[in-house]
């Protein structure tokens, strides 16, 4: 399995990783190592599970006041562009004034929907964070991006991961999506469909987008922790807006290194969760067959939110 490398930077995007949190499994001895050399973290006290400590207490003074400073200028914005219930998830955390502390957070989501959240060294292999979705715990990276790191970071950091995911975990049905994409990780290892299952987390939890009765608002992490992505997938007119479909999906590639040039729809989260729950090990099999559409592909039977105008017509097999 190839391991993650990390693209090279772009000044226009604040956030990239091309399996979100995954990397692929090292060679284990007896103790958990670096997934890879060319990633932060420390993995030196990793359990077999590759969680870690958080250790909130070493989190600086400067550190803090970073967050507060990346807290406020992301959470000013959201109105207007991010979906109301990540809006309220967020208002209930009650985290603006610091770095959270993992076991309180935890307190409240296990109460909401039976979720917690562990601290992770940074990207973890793919089945371990598989087997984390699975049981309802969300890994969260431990360390904060650098000051000069404001508006573009590589891999997931603890603002990352925090501002941007828990607050939909806060929801019950889409809690329960990201419960039931975990329990299919076993199986798309197996079927070696990893990068078929990476574009559906991908597009819709890094990247998704609902309906609302207020017009199309984001909910996805991706965007939510980046102040220049969140502008740009709803107001901008050069990416795609298409109606979310399974398959459409799971076809389509992804930018790792610039902006999404598609961004997919969703009426509700039930249509994403009851979406879920049917058999993708013949899915697999269909997919195997048919071409990867390109990042700005649209097809005739897409439902067209916006068309790009950077977008062109696919004339790949539909």
């Amino acid at each position: 399995m190839n391991t993650f490398q990390a693209p090279n930077p772009s000044p226009t995007t604040a956030f990239t990783d091309p399996q979100s949190r995954r990397v692929a499994q090292p060679d284990r001895q007896d103790t958990p190592q670096a997934p890879a050399p060319n990633l932060r973290g420390d993995y030196g006290h990793t359990r077999d599970d590759y969680t870690v400590d958080q250790d909130w207490e070493k989190y600086s003074a400067a550190e803090h006041a970073l967050w507060r400073e990346l807290y406020q200028r992301q959470s000013a914005i959201l109105p207007g562009l991010a979906a109301e219930d990540f809006i309220a998830n967020l208002a209930r955390m009650d985290a603006a004034g610091g770095i959270p502390q993992f076991d309180k957070i935890s307190e409240q989501l296990f109460a909401a929907t039976g979720w917690r959240l562990v601290a992770v060294p940074g990207l973890v292999p793919d089945d371990a964070f598989f087997n984390h979705l699975a049981n309802r715990r969300f890994p969260v990276t431990v360390w904060l991006r650098k000051p000069e790191e404001i508006d573009y970071l590589v891999e997931p950091d603890i603002f990352h991961d925090f501002f941007g995911h828990v607050p939909m975990l806060f929801d019950p049905v889409f809690a329960d999506y990201l419960a039931a994409y975990g329990a299919k990780g076993e199986e798309a290892i197996k079927h070696g469909s990893l990068k078929q299952l990476a574009r559906l987390y991908w597009y819709m939890v890094e990247f998704g987008l609902i309906k609302t009765t207020d017009g199309l608002r984001a909910y996805g992490a991706g965007m939510l922790s980046s102040k220049s992505e969140t502008l740009y997938c709803l107001s901008d007119p050069r990416p795609n807006r298409i109606g979310f479909a399974l398959e459409r999906v799971m076809r389509t590639d992804y930018k790792i290194d610039d902006f999404q040039k598609t961004y997919f729809v969703l009426e509700s989260y039930q249509q994403l969760f009851e979406a879920t729950l049917q058999d993708f090990e013949n899915l697999y099999a269909r997919l195997a067959s048919l071409p990867v559409i390109p990042s700005t592909g649209v097809l005739e039977s897409d439902r067209v939110y916006h068309f790009g105008n950077e977008g062109y017509a696919f004339d790949g097999a539909g």
